[in-house]
């Protein structure tokens, strides 16, 4: 019962988590972080099994690091984007496949546009404007192809965060308490508060 989404405008990308982790009826936890910082200016967002979202999690965490330590530079959203991908195709064939579901956001410093990158557990990627993960995507599709321009800008995505906020609320069976809402542009990771929508 995740609730995932973000939008991309040209040079930002805004991230929503929710702060609940759930196995069947139970809440097990109410403040946990879903989002996993890979660079200065790329994260991911990651829902599914709660033991697999973090171990995929820190593993990615860890590599990318690696390779921006062996390499002396960060890789670039799109270069994550597809080693996540190639990551979880790899895991997909080997008998402990990782089921998570990501989205990877980005601003990329060489060509200053920002971009956002779903991600299933069948490891199949798409570059996408919008997108979403988990039950709450039946309900924020529809608003965020209504709402979305390609020249958004980030007050307007907030504007757009707000109305899925609204949607979730007015529709959706299960009331989420807390959110994780986290920022990508040519200053970095940012995390927001609900109030500074």
């Amino acid at each position: 019962m995740d609730a995932q989404f973000a939008i991309a405008g040209r040079d930002f990308v805004i991230s929503v988590t929710d702060k609940s982790v759930v196995s069947s009826i139970l809440k097990m936890k109410k403040n946990q972080d879903k989002t996993c910082q890979l660079s200065s200016h790329t994260f991911m967002s990651v829902s599914g099994e709660p033991g697999d979202t973090s171990n995929f999690s820190e593993y990615i965490q860890g590599n990318v690091k690696l390779y921006s330590v062996r390499n002396s530079q960060d890789l670039s959203p799109s270069e994550t984007a597809s080693f996540i991908r190639g990551e979880l195709a790899d895991a997909l064939r080997s008998r402990s496949p990782s089921h998570v579901n990501l989205l990877v956001a980005g601003y990329d410093r060489g060509t200053g546009e920002a971009a956002l990158y779903w991600i299933d557990y069948l490891s199949a990627m798409a570059k996408v404007p919008f997108a979403s993960h988990g039950y709450c995507g039946y309900f924020l599709y529809a608003v965020m192809d209504r709402e979305y321009t390609p020249d958004i800008t980030l007050d307007g995505a907030k504007a757009l965060v707000k109305q899925c906020f609204e949607a979730l609320k007015t529709r959706f069976i299960i009331d989420f308490a807390d959110y994780t809402i986290k920022v990508v542009d040519r200053d970095g990771t940012r995390e927001l508060r609900q109030d500074e929508l």
